[in-house]
């Protein structure tokens, strides 16, 4: 793959970190690189810039080597499978690798822990985080509902409007919050959540380790 010159790749250097970015020293372990895979396809995509180390600085890479390893990550250990689109960037005779990964349109995809687990895996700031029960619920759309309902026609039941309530008054709940508050199972409550966040009447945060449920 020939090397691209350009200063594009600085000028995302200088972004540092972030929801859609990360940046690699290196390659050196499939498994591990597919859960940042995973993360970003769970979110909206982003890229990995490989070759750059976490302070910024430009490292470099064998480009071919590195490619293989992400290919092998996004195959082998992405369910389900996700395809990553790659350019390569000469900066002062370094080689650094941006690897484009696009939002899956199957979610949740999942990636392995370090004992061979698989897990759903998010991307929140700077780090990849585990998803909750919940947002994977989401993720794979699981409403379990009968009807469409739109937020214009919709009129909310007792539940719904108590957690809709709660959340214009105080901003946030989690699901085990939630299922105090209403007195109800952990299985209606994300019924609930799920039908609602179908609507885009409420969304998800993560806030201090904990998954918010929170209002649009």
């Amino acid at each position: 793959m020939k090397a691209k010159k350009s200063h594009y790749i600085q000028d995302l250097i200088l972004e540092g970190e972030h929801e859609h970015q990360d940046f690699k020293y290196q390659i050196t372990d499939a498994r591990k690189i597919a859960r940042s895979i995973a993360a970003f396809a769970n979110n909206s995509g982003g890229h990995l810039l490989i070759g750059v180390k976490d302070n910024g600085n430009i490292a470099g890479v064998r480009s071919d080597e590195e490619i293989y390893m992400i290919e092998t990550a996004a195959q082998m250990y992405c369910r389900p499978e996700q395809h990553v689109t790659f350019k390569v960037f000469n900066i002062n005779g370094k080689s650094v690798v941006k690897a484009d990964i696009a939002e899956a349109e199957e979610k949740p995809v999942e990636a392995p822990d370090d004992n061979g687990n698989w897990h759903v895996y998010y991307r929140v700031a700077d780090e990849n985080v585990l998803a909750s029960r919940l947002h994977e619920r989401i993720m794979s759309n699981e409403t379990m509902i009968e009807e469409t309902r739109t937020a214009e026609t919709i009129s909310y039941s007792e539940r719904e409007q108590l957690l809709l309530g709660y959340l214009r008054n105080h901003g946030g709940i989690t699901i085990d919050g939630f299922m105090k508050l209403a007195h109800i199972s952990e299985e209606t409550a994300t019924r609930i959540v799920t039908a609602l966040h179908s609507m885009g009447v409420l969304s998800l945060k993560y806030h201090d380790g904990q998954c918010l449920i929170v209002a649009l």
